[in-house]
């Protein structure tokens, strides 16, 4: 008898949350290992939202809600959403998740029939296809790369489209490229979604963590009837370092949120009455902290590229958003040390071969990029303290010159 559900053929573990676990694994047995895996701030949750968390429990908020969310969580999102993003929505079209993962795997739960396609711009964030199969759906892959700022052009997503195709998944910022769309880059995509029968996720997740002024557009607000076709995917672990809240949230047609509501209720049900206390401070109150973090993470977003520029065989692209640089090591991988790794170790990915090596040698961690569809780079996280970044990066730089031998 097989006791794995057939299922689970179709999917991996994460990679990031697995190379996470075993760089804390080797810091716990006391080795100096610098971590560039994790995909979370590493500043402190904001104090407001943590007292706004006590008081809720205080005040006996320690129950059951709502599984959509409560009240005055769902009435702080819409709020949000028309005073940043000039989108108007009604209770009954926001629902509320363990974390903005759990909303989007509600969503494909809720709307996928065995073989409808999904569209999705590699590089990617790990979970999208896996979470995609899970939903008896097809993943279809769209390479993008360096050249072209990690965007998917209008031209490829037409190309892309086929009678099978149900959703979009639109990520901007992105992870794992920090890549962000420009409003003639969205209008442009626009253009091609519009007139087809095709509804577009919008993953904002990294809304906030945008730099140099660029202003943050999703496909929902170039147009009304583009927004009736967008189900757009947010939450606060990012932008207010709540990443262990876990409360994400959702907006788009309400049959769709209906379902999800449904697929919800029979699972975790509500998210926990205490982050939805807090998260509804994060959303409605001091913006501040936000501000303070973001001017943290520019600094460091510079001061890695500028590092690992500097590295022979690497090229990086300054990210307008997020917090990953994702390096380019092709010239790495033609220096004669790393082909005779490659000989050695018979590993067909070269980027879990550097990060595999680069770990156990040199007490560094990273995420291959061939979990996120693009095996000519590494992704480096810069949620970690300066000291740490140009640490790490020395590290790396001594694995290269070490490699060109």
């Amino acid at each position: 008898m097989k006791l794995v559900a057939k299922r689970l053929d179709v999917v991996e573990p994460s990679p990031t949350l697995a190379i996470t676990a075993k760089a804390n694994q080797l810091k716990a047995s006391g080795l100096d290992v610098v971590g560039f895996g994790a995909g979370e701030p590493d500043f402190d949750t904001p104090t407001h939202i943590k007292e706004a968390a006590k008081k809720a429990m205080d005040q006996g908020k320690t129950k059951y809600t709502p599984v959509s969310g409560t009240v005055s969580l769902k009435e702080a999102i819409i709020k949000k959403f028309e005073t940043e993003n000039g989108l108007k929505y009604e209770k009954n079209q926001i629902i509320v998740g363990t974390g903005g993962k759990q909303v989007l795997y509600n969503f494909f739960m809720a709307t996928l029939n065995p073989g409808d396609e999904v569209i999705i711009p590699a590089p990617y964030w790990v979970s999208y296809a896996d979470i995609v199969r899970l939903a008896e759906g097809t993943p279809v892959i769209v390479a993008t790369d360096i050249s072209s700022g990690f965007k998917i052009t209008p031209e490829q997503l037409e190309k892309a489209i086929t009678p099978k195709t149900k959703v979009f998944i639109f990520n901007s910022p992105s992870n794992p490229t920090g890549a962000a769309y420009t409003r003639s880059d969205v209008e442009a995509l626009v253009k091609v979604l519009e007139p087809k029968d095709i509804i577009t996720v919008s993953d904002d997740i990294y809304e906030k963590i945008i730099y140099d002024g660029l202003e943050f557009v999703n496909p929902a607000m170039i147009s009304e009837k583009m927004k009736e076709k967008t189900f757009v995917i947010n939450g606060v672990s990012k932008a207010y370092s709540m990443t262990g809240w876990r409360i994400g949230y959702g907006a788009g047609n309400p049959e769709i949120v209906k379902n999800m509501d449904t697929m919800q209720g029979q699972s975790t049900s509500n998210a926990s009455s205490i982050s939805q206390a807090a998260a509804e401070v994060a959303l409605s109150g001091d913006q501040t902290p936000v501000a303070e973090m973001l001017k943290a993470f520019d600094t460091r977003r510079k001061l890695i590229v500028g590092l690992l520029r500097e590295i022979p065989g690497v090229e990086c692209r300054m990210p307008e958003g997020a917090f990953y640089a994702f390096p380019y090591m092709t010239g790495v991988y033609e220096m004669p040390g790393f082909k005779r790794l490659l000989a050695e170790k018979k590993e067909t990915s070269y980027s879990k071969l550097f990060c595999d090596v680069l770990l156990d040698k040199y007490n560094v961690a990273a995420v291959p990029g061939i979990a996120f569809g693009d095996d000519k780079a590494i992704r480096l996280s810069y949620a970690l303290g300066e000291k740490d970044i140009e640490k790490g990066v020395a590290r790396i730089k001594q694995m290269v010159l070490d490699l060109q031998k």
